[in-house]
Parts: structure tokens; C-alpha cells; sequence
């Protein structure tokens, strides 16, 4: 299993080359409060001076550090590669059996590490800046030693909570979020650092690590500063996990003091040393810390960790790959015959957009209503409902109705209720289905223009390559529905005007309600005929005709109609000393109208609705089929020809076939990224079939 953890540095360097972090790969990743030794630890792992420091924050960037272990053979076929290398005295004869390599720095080999604490702190400053700031893009850095065991490891800033200097008020936020994005990781180990000086239960490590981990699946505590304790006390019970248990384990360490490190003291002094003081402080733990311990533990856990994790992570990027080779056929190729791929694109998006109107388009939206769903919704709920909801007689009065009556009969009293007032009213509510109608047309306009963009983001994403022809298409269709609308209204308006021009009281629907209308009314006559008393005399002249035009005006209870109650002279004269002005027209009043009014009124009024609901029917019929006819299926037909015929030309080509200026590096893009995923399945498959996973 040892090679399991040079796999997962292959796959790091795969994705590194690309500058991705979309694999989440198994490592450890150290956690700690400042000053709490997390850098002590760390060198002691690499058992070289590695890390800058100073007081305050130092660790600004997150260090992903990858330690790989050699040996004598493969330091000389190392140096066998670099020499054969162009360039050779950049790399020819590494000085010393250990090295380092950064990835901002390509092939650079860093012999001396006190090179590489000064690259990590240039470094560290050309992103984050001198003021003490904190960055998430990370440094990478690879040792390969003799003398240290393959480990995967991410130093990340140390825990505050008072920004100092002129550190931004919301550090503490910073770092934190920070720490959590890569703790987050469920393939990653938590290596949470905690001074043994300080209490063990207000750890702001294992706090962090809590809120990430739980169950404490994949964390492991360091006990750090172990010989710094107060006089008369020790880490016994804290080792032996009865303050607070840690399932992977609490390991116990001494750091160099900072004495050790002015004084220049080798890491391997500092290991002898903690070694002697393991056994003479906890002779019975010794065997079960110490950094050489950790060291081991660490590889162990590692190990194990990484076989767990390679089935999930191998899934993973064989689906990451799966879509970058659909990312990368949606970018096409570099187009070769221009002439042949701008046909190729204006058929496509003809096709589609005739699709998404009859339904049968590829990509089909499920979020909301489109394309002729949308169409049929407008013309059968939309329209549909708003003409139901049109009264017959909205904004009618019955002091309208009976002015023109009145209006109808000129200066001489009328026998019949004259037919002029019908017509003039129920043209007057005719009239008022012309606006939905309208606004049905502008509604199935709107959606056509919006099943261009509709094509343009799901069906035809190859437009995306060329913003010129994806422009010019949609000028075209947008000025093709721009000039079928102005058609379209006059068809519609056309339709209501017929209805307007010729008042079909032959209808066989209106005579059927007019026999039906003239039947109540003659019940009604005889049954007030039968309550009248018998000196009353009854009127025989006044029978149904069984036409509406025969309904007589006469007088309540059989009087005249021109029989009125006389008044006094003097209201109805004008004032002595008054002239009279006979241009005065009365003003209509609300008063209680007379039974002969009151039946006037209510023949005409159920005309016009009876005629009114006709005249619905037959717009709610007839406004789709025009709209379908002079818009929707015109658009259909003569969009192809439309678009041949003003973008095909050898004039245009080169000018519509541009490309985007980010598509050809969004190209590179994917096209790196899938060969290395591709790499990195492969990695995985050949390390499956060695181990018989």
C-alpha cells in the first residue's frame, strides 16, 4: 500500500498542471491557533527549516506540501532526467541527496532550503501583500528526502481572534472560512495542533475540526510544547485521551524552542532530544509519540485513507470527464468550410425554433411554460378567460338604454321598440372585444421573440461560438415578427369589424332566444292579466307577435301612453321676470322608471346580450386561427428562406464566422482539463489492477 500515497502525488501534479481544484484529493490538512508549534511540527515531518517565521501571523497563504520519499536509485535516474533536459544547468547535478521543486517556479530545483523559506515568504507576499493579509490561493511545494515518509500535507494560517497591525477587522472571519473550505473536504485528514501548556478542552482546533467532523472519523490530535508544562504537572491524562477523546488518536511532541532556533539547532538534535524526554517523562508512552511516531502515524492513516477514497474519487473523475468531453463537443471544432457550417447553423436553428413551437424540440424546458404550450395557453386560458370575463352589458346603464330608445324614436312618440337603439347599443359592446383581442395578438408576439433566446441557450449552443451570427440571426427573426405584427393586428381588427359591419338579427341562434324572450314576456303579461281585478278592463291589442319589433309602447295598466298626471302651472313655467331658454336639454335623473319603460329596457338590454355572446363565440374562434395563420405559421414557413436568404453570403462569412474572443482559450481550457482527467483515470485504473482493487 505503500505506493498508494505517490498516486495521489501524481494526481495532484496531473491537476496542478491545469490549475484546478475541482478533485477533492486526500490529504492532511493542519490546523492550530498561532504559536501553537503547527510549524515545528511540520519541519520536524520534513526534518529541515523549511517555513518562515517571525511573530504574528506568518503562514498567510495555504502551503500545500507534498513530501515524497527516495532513495539512492531513484536520485540517480533524477538526475539522469535533468541532464538529458534541455537547458541542462538548470538542473544538471542536484548538490545534496534532498530537494525541492515549486509549481510557480515549473522546473526550478531549490538544492538549499534556506532558498526555499525565502521563496515561500516572496512568494507569499506577491499575492497577499506586506500588511500581514491573508489569501486562498495556495503555494505548492514538493520535497523529495531520504529521510521522510510520502505525506500529503496543507499548512493553513494559525487560529486568531484581535487583528493586530493593519490586518482587515475581519481576519478572524477570514481565516476561519478559510480553514473550513479545506477541512471540509471529506477525503481529507484533520491534523488538529494544540499546546500542551494550554487547556485541552477550550482547543480551537478540535473545536473547528468538531464542526466539520463529528464523529471525530478523520481527525487526529498533536500535543505540542509537551516540556513546557508547569512544574508539577504532565499531559498523562490528555495522552491517554480521558480529557477529550480523539478517535484517531492524541500524539504527543516537543518542539524546538525558539532559543533552539535562533541558536540554529538541526531538527535531528531536536528529535534525539525529544526522544530522551519521552522516556524519561512518560516512559510508558514513549514507544506512542514522538514526531518520528507521528511521522509513521500519519502515512498510516494516509494510506488507508487513500485506498477508502479511490473507488469514490475514480467515479468522480470518470463523471468530471464525461462532461468536459460535452463542454468541449459544444465548443466545436475550428470551423474549416465556413460556408458549409453557417447552413449547417441557420437550418439547426430554423429547425429548433419550429420545434419548440410544435413540441417536439430536443431540449425541452420544465421550469415553466414555452413555446407553443405557451401559445395555446394564451389563446385558451389567457384570452379565452378575459373574453368570458367581458360583461354583455359592462358599462351599460339603464338610463343609457332607455336615452336611446328615446334617441331612436326622433320627435315622434314610437309604437314599437325601435331596432336603431339595438343595433346602436350592441355595437357599442361589440366593440369592446377589439382590445383583448389585441392584446392576444401581442402576447403570442412576445413569446415568439422569447423562444429565440430559449434556442439560443439550450437547443443551438453553437451560436455561443459566433456572437456575430447569433446577433444577426436574431435581428432577422425579430424584424421578420415585427413585420407580420402590424398584419396580424389589421386581420384582428378586421374580425371585429365584420361583427361591427352587419348586425345579423337572422342569426339561428339570436331567433331561437328571441322566440324564447317573447314567450317569457307573454307569460309574464298573463299572469299580471290574471291578478287584475274584474272591472279592469284588459287590453287585447297587446298580445306577442312573436317578432320583437312588435312589442307595443302603451300606457301602465292600459292608460295612453301619452296620459300623464297634470301638474300645477307653476311648476312648469317659468318664473315671472324669466325668459325661457328652449335649447335647455333635461339631464337624465335617476328615477323609478314606469312598467313600459321598465319592459323597454329589458327587451333591449336581453338582446344585446343574447346577440353579444354570439358575437364572443365567434372572436374566441376566430382570433387564434388568424393569429396561427398571419403570425405563428407564417414565421414557420418563411423563417429558413428568411434566414438563407439575408445571412448566406460569401460577403457575410468570415464576419458572422468570427469567433468569441474567450471560446478559442475556453477550447484550451476544457480540452486540458479532460486530458487530465483522463491521465489521472488512468493513474488510478493502473495502481487498481497492481493491488487487485
Amino acid at each position: 500500500m505503500e505506493a498508494l500515497i505517490p498516486v495521489i502525488n501524481k494526481l495532484q501534479d496531473v491537476f496542478n498542471t491545469v490549475g484546478a481544484d475541482i478533485i477533492q484529493l486526500p490529504q492532511i490538512v493542519v490546523v492550530g491557533t498561532q504559536s501553537s508549534g503547527k510549524s515545528s511540527v511540520l519541519e520536524s515531518l520534513v526534518g529541515r527549516d523549511i517555513l518562515p517565521r517571525g511573530t504574528g501571523i506568518v503562514t498567510r497563504r495555504p502551503l500545500i506540501l507534498q513530501l515524497v520519499h527516495i532513495d539512492a536509485d531513484d536520485r540517480r535516474k533524477t538526475n539522469e532526467e535533468n541532464a538529458s533536459k534541455k537547458n541542462g544547468r538548470l538542473y544538471k547535478g542536484i548538490e545534496g541527496e534532498e530537494w525541492g521543486k515549486f509549481l510557480h517556479t515549473k522546473n526550478k530545483i531549490y538544492a538549499e532550503f534556506e532558498e526555499i523559506r525565502k521563496e515561500i515568504e516572496a512568494e507569499t507576499e506577491r499575492i497577499s501583500g506586506n500588511n500581514k493579509g491573508i489569501s486562498d490561493e495556495p503555494i505548492h511545494l514538493k520535497i523529495f528526502s531520504p529521510h521522510v515518509v510520502n505525506l500529503t500535507l496543507v499548512d493553513l494560517p494559525g487560529i486568531t481572534k484581535v487583528p493586530v497591525g493593519d490586518q482587515p477587522n475581519d481576519i478572524e472571519i477570514q481565516i476561519r472560512e478559510l480553514i473550513l473550505k479545506y477541512i471540509s473536504n471529506p477525503n481529507s485528514i484533520i491534523l488538529a495542533v494544540t499546546a500542551a501548556n494550554t487547556d485541552m478542552a477550550t482547543s480551537e482546533a478540535l473545536k473547528v475540526a468538531r464542526e466539520v467532523d463529528p464523529d471525530g472519523r478523520r481527525t487526529l490530535a498533536v500535543v505540542t510544547k509537551l516540556d513546557l508544562m508547569d512544574a508539577g504537572t504532565d499531559a498523562m491524562d490528555v495522552l491517554m485521551g480521558r480529557v477529550i477523546p480523539v478517535k484517531l488518536g492524541i500524539i504527543g511532541v516537543v518542539n524546538r524552542s525558539q532559543l533552539d532556533i535562533n541558536q540554529k539547532k538541526l531538527v535531528a538534535d531536536s528529535i534525539r532530544d525529544e526522544y530522551a524526554f519521552l522516556q524519561k517523562k512518560y516512559p510508558s508512552l514513549a514507544n506512542r509519540n514522538g514526531t518520528k511516531y507521528l511521522a509513521r502515524t500519519l502515512n498510516r492513516l494516509l494510506m488507508h485513507h487513500i485506498r477508502d477514497c479511490l473507488p469514490e474519487l475514480k467515479t468522480r473523475i470518470n463523471v468530471l470527464a464525461a462532461q468536459y468531453q460535452s463542454l468541449l463537443n459544444s465548443y466545436g471544432e475550428p470551423v474549416e468550410d465556413k460556408s458549409a457550417t453557417l447552413l449547417q447553423l441557420i437550418t439547426k436553428f430554423a429547425a429548433e425554433y419550429c420545434n419548440t413551437i410544435e413540441g417536439t424540440a430536443k431540449y425541452i424546458e420544465t421550469a415553466e411554460l414555452c413555446g407553443g404550450a405557451r401559445i395555446c395557453y394564451i389563446f385558451h386560458e389567457t384570452f379565452g378567460r378575459t373574453l368570458e370575463s367581458v360583461d354583455p352589458l359592462g358599462g351599460l346603464t339603464t338610463i343609457d338604454v332607455l336615452t336611446a330608445i328615446r334617441n331612436a324614436t326622433g320627435p315622434r312618440p314610437a309604437l314599437f321598440v325601435p331596432e336603431v337603439s339595438f343595433e346602436l347599443l350592441v355595437k357599442r359592446q361589440i366593440k369592446r372585444l377589439e382590445e383583448p383581442s389585441l392584446r392576444c395578438v401581442e402576447l403570442v408576439h412576445e413569446e415568439m421573440q422569447r423562444i429565440i433566446q430559449h434556442c439560443s441557450n439550450y437547443s443551438t449552443q453553437e451560436l455561443l461560438r459566433f456572437p456575430k451570427l447569433h446577433d444577426a440571426i436574431v435581428e432577422v427573426v425579430t424584424s421578420l415578427l415585427r413585420r407580420r405584427l402590424p398584419v396580424t393586428n389589421d386581420m384582428v381588427h378586421n374580425l371585429v369589424a365584420i361583427e361591427l359591419s352587419y348586425i345579423n338579427t337572422k342569426h339561428p341562434d339570436f331567433a331561437d332566444a328571441i322566440g324564447l324572450m317573447n314567450n317569457n314576456l307573454d307569460e309574464q303579461r298573463r299572469s299580471r292579466m290574471r291578478d287584475l281585478p274584474p272591472s279592469v278592463p284588459r287590453d287585447k291589442g297587446d298580445g306577442g307577435t312573436g317578432n320583437w319589433r312588435g312589442m307595443f309602447k302603451k300606457g301602465e295598466e292600459g292608460l295612453p301612453a301619452d296620459r300623464t298626471t297634470p301638474q300645477p302651472l307653476s311648476a312648469i313655467s317659468p318664473q315671472r321676470g324669466h325668459a325661457v331658454n328652449l335649447l335647455d336639454v333635461p339631464v337624465p335623473v335617476s328615477r323609478k322608471l314606469s312598467a313600459r319603460e321598465q319592459r323597454d329596457c329589458e327587451v333591449i338590454e336581453r338582446l344585446i346580450k343574447s346577440y353579444f355572446l354570439i358575437v364572443r363565440k365567434n372572436i374566441q374562434d376566430s382570433v387564434p386561427k388568424a393569429v396561427m395563420h398571419f403570425l405563428v405559421n407564417h414565421v414557420k414557413d418563411c423563417l429558413q428562406s428568411e434566414l438563407v436568404g439575408q445571412l448566406y453570403k460569401t460577403t457575410l462569412l468570415n464576419d458572422l464566422l468570427t469567433e468569441s474572443e474567450d471560446m478559442a482559450q475556453r477550447r484550451n481550457e476544457a480540452a486540458d482539463m479532460l486530458k487530465a482527467l483522463q491521465k489521472a483515470s488512468q493513474v488510478i485504473a493502473e495502481i487498481r489492477e497492481t493491488h487487485m482493487w
